[in-house]
């Protein structure tokens, strides 16, 4: 069963867990499982997905009930006006806040073809803003240091570009713990060893909008998977990633 966050007559909210597609991909053919059928046959009716999470990503996924709701909520989408916010473990300290502002092309079209050098995909703006909550040492060479850093931070994507938290990482050198296309291996398996840990470190943690019927703000948030959890506290961090 999905974990319903949020439900009315115009929108449901689940908190989708780790590994699980939000509809059927070109890029997943071998994949039976998704969000959309899982949320349809437990409620018992129709569900239009909002927006995306990528596959590895946790979190508040939102789907409208009816047509004129996913048209209204969908232009707030596209207009941007949906805030947007995300917890990851990342590879070393990064400021304590900063706007990555960093041009980002797709990397595949809408039947799931990649792009290639080609048939280039255009380059389209893409802004990250983001906050370090907390940071720690261990007194271990996981990678070529005598120590390793990693942080937790708070992610507010500006625009929805595809992977863009991820590659948004990578491109300032703290990739996201986990990620096995834009990470680094040897955290990766240090955090599988250690903690266990076989998940990408990316959760959507709150969505706010503007509710389609009445026009009030609305928050809806997502309680952290127990693989997710379990790093937070062995990190001492649990005090820390509720209050983002």
């Amino acid at each position: 069963m999905l974990d319903i966050l949020y439900r009315d007559d115009q929108l449901i909210a689940i908190n989708k867990p780790a590994g699980l597609l939000v509809h059927r991909s070109n890029i997943d053919r071998h994949e039976t499982r998704f969000a959309v059928q899982l949320l349809r046959d437990q409620i018992g009716c129709r569900v239009l997905p909002l927006h995306r999470l990528d596959k590895p990503t946790s979190g508040v996924l939102l789907f409208a009930l009816d047509p004129v709701s996913a048209k209204t909520v969908g232009l707030q989408f596209e207009r941007n006006l949906v805030q947007k916010h995300y917890l990851a473990v990342v590879r070393g300290w990064p400021p304590e806040s900063a706007v990555i502002d960093h041009p980002l092309s797709r990397q595949f079209d809408d039947y799931g073809r990649r792009f290639n050098a080609d048939n280039p995909a255009e380059q389209l703006p893409a802004v990250t803003e983001y906050r370090r909550l907390a940071c720690i040492e261990l007194k271990e060479a996981v990678d070529r240091y005598p120590t390793s850093r990693y942080a937790l931070i708070e992610l507010i994507p500006k625009t929805g570009r595809q992977h863009q938290l991820r590659r948004h990482l990578k491109h300032i050198s703290h990739p996201i713990i986990g990620d096995a296309n834009w990470g680094k291996g040897v955290h990766n398996r240090f955090f599988q060893q250690r903690f266990d840990c076989h998940r990408l470190l990316l959760t959507s943690i709150r969505l706010e909008l503007q509710h389609p019927q009445t026009g009030c703000a609305l928050s809806i948030t997502a309680p952290l998977e127990d693989n997710f959890t379990h790093v937070i506290r062995a990190f001492g961090w649990d005090s820390i990633h509720g209050k983002p």
